[in-house]
């Protein structure tokens, strides 16, 4: 009877065991296929706000007031459809939203030669469901569709961003379709590339189950010697048996939160690094590791010290080990990611033996205190450094600067902090970012 109960408990066991193992893969697997389908979607709209910020306002609002295929339509439409030869993507147009029923699209980026007849007539009615038509009418704020299926266009997503003039008026919409079928093979190969994980986890169910048997059978032997002994060895191995599963989990969480800050960072091509990387059991990234509490801001710090390595910077952090609760991780990233940004933009300016960048953040019981120092040369106290559009960069064709501190700058302000910067000896420039805990 007593060795009845004991395989009872052992088969429940395995089976428990193969079960939370079998849903640990399966959620990992949902997980990734998230993960890259909102990295898409955000990248997408990241690139629809670059190119909607790039549109000549004056050409398209001349157009606008005069729409017709004249020599406005033929620029914005050549820039439109140059946009859509980069990115790969289905369609991207600009269309008008002027009730909250029907949107029509204005230029659409395919090619063409002027005076030419073409399919793409100005003020054809798009096919947005009424939903998003009525939130981008309302609202004026970005949005991203379910699937759409249609018999001409196929099956798609659209993203959809506003087109803001300089007064920050919207003057109109940019569409970008995503056709469903790039978004799966884009899906698969990132799958295909996290293959051996998946593999691994299926190992460790084997192994796993396999271990058990060996434990029960050595469990029957030994029980008819010695009782207390051999249950008290028992104990020990599934303590530990359950202890190699937990930590092997966790370093297969990790991985995956890593792939996913990569993707969401847009680093598609680290990402594919990585897992090959995970293949030859090479961990690429052992040198940059940190022992961060928080997670996002783990995944940033990473991120930044490789791209200051490619740059040959010489980057060091001081992190308390604080979980930084008390701010939005989306803020926190926002707020380190162009401070760092800046500062390598600075450093990179240097000769190589001069390049270094120092990051600091640290909490005690009343505030956060976030402080980058970076060597490069002496800035002008009178400059508005935190006004939007002033920057110390060069003008670049199709770039936007002057954007990074201001928004810093705003964030801080959301949380009654406060921003400075200057110049250190002429040979360094600091920006320290204080922000009081308020409970």
């Amino acid at each position: 009877m007593k060795n009845k109960n004991i395989k009872i408990i052992m088969a429940i066991s395995i089976l428990l065991l193969l079960l939370f193992t079998t849903a640990n893969v399966a959620i990992s697997y949902m997980k990734v296929k998230k993960t890259v389908e909102e990295s898409i979607i955000n990248q997408s709209l990241s690139i629809g706000e670059s190119i909607a910020r790039s549109i000549d306002m004056k050409t398209y609002k001349r157009f606008l007031r005069s729409p017709e295929k004249n020599s406005d339509y033929w620029e914005i439409r050549n820039y439109l459809s140059d946009a859509k030869e980069k990115t790969g993507v289905l369609y991207i147009y600009t269309f008008e939203v002027d009730n909250p029923n029907v949107a029509r699209a204005m230029v659409v980026g395919q090619p063409g030669i002027e005076g030419q007849h073409d399919d793409f007539p100005i003020g054809e009615i798009c096919l947005l469901p009424r939903k998003y038509v009525s939130e981008a009418y309302n609202n004026s704020t970005p949005f991203v569709t379910e699937i759409i299926e249609d018999s001409k266009y196929g099956t798609y997503v659209t993203v959809g961003v506003p087109i803001k003039d300089d007064v920050n008026e919207t003057i109109g919409y940019l569409g970008i379709d995503l056709s469903t079928s790039s978004l799966d093979n884009i899906k698969k190969d990132i799958i295909e590339n996290n293959i051996l994980l998946f593999i691994f986890n299926g190992a460790l169910i084997i192994i796993t189950i396999t271990s058990f048997f060996l434990i029960q059978r050595w469990y029957q032997k030994e029980l008819a010697k010695e009782v207390v002994d051999t249950e008290d060895t028992y104990q020990t191995e599934i303590k530990a048996l359950i202890t190699s599963v937990s930590s092997l989990r966790h370093d297969f969480t990790n991985h995956i939160q890593v792939l996913h800050g990569f993707l969401q960072l847009g680093e598609v091509e680290q990402a594919m690094q990585y897992v090959e990387a995970l293949s030859k059991e090479v961990q690429t990234l052992e040198s940059i590791k940190l022992n961060i509490d928080h997670p996002g801001l783990a995944i940033l710090l990473q991120t930044k010290k490789l791209a200051a390595q490619n740059n040959q910077i010489d980057m060091n952090f001081t992190v308390t080990q604080n979980s930084f609760e008390h701010i939005k991780t989306t803020d926190l990233i926002k707020i380190l990611s162009n401070l760092i940004d800046n500062a390598i933009d600075a450093t990179v300016a240097l000769p190589e033996g001069q390049r270094k960048i120092v990051v600091d953040c640290t909490a005690d019981l009343k505030k956060y205190i976030f402080q980058i120092t970076n060597t490069g040369r002496a800035l002008s106290l009178d400059a508005p450094f935190f006004e939007q559009g002033y920057s110390t960069k060069q003008e670049e064709k199709g770039k936007v600067h002057g954007q990074g501190l201001f928004i810093v700058k705003n964030i801080v302000e959301k949380y009654g902090g406060q921003i400075s910067l200057y110049s250190k000896n002429e040979l360094e420039t600091v920006v320290y970012v204080e922000i009081p805990l308020k409970f």
